[in-house]
């Protein structure tokens, strides 16, 4: 007669079932973990590791330099002010570009 008086109060089985309840919430978030840690390796991670590259890269220009711009312009650094880049694309031809769109200096 106890464990149904038990039983129809809903004591045990309300505490059963609000403990599976949270471990089934839980469970429900771990792909949502891995998904966001294989985006993180294979996205994120590579992107901040190559624009840490850029950035020395362009701390690293000097004049006399010969640079690839991003819209495919080659040229040799004839002035570097703070963000803007004077290359020399022919000789007495002259233009000034923004320092960020350098992608690459040519050797």
């Amino acid at each position: 007669m106890m464990t149904a008086v038990a039983f129809a109060m809903g004591a045990p089985a309300g505490g059963q079932a609000a403990q599976g309840g949270g471990a089934a919430a839980l469970m429900n978030f771990v792909p949502l973990i891995f998904m966001f840690a294989i985006f993180y390796f294979l996205l994120i991670r590579p992107q901040q590791k190559k624009a840490k590259e850029h950035r020395a890269m362009l701390e690293a220009l000097k004049i006399g330099d010969s640079v690839k711009t991003a819209g495919g312009i080659h040229g040799k650094i004839a002035a570097l002010e703070d963000q803007v880049i004077t290359l020399e694309v022919a000789t007495g031809v002259k233009i000034k570009i923004d320092k960020p769109f350098v992608t690459t200096v040519v050797k």
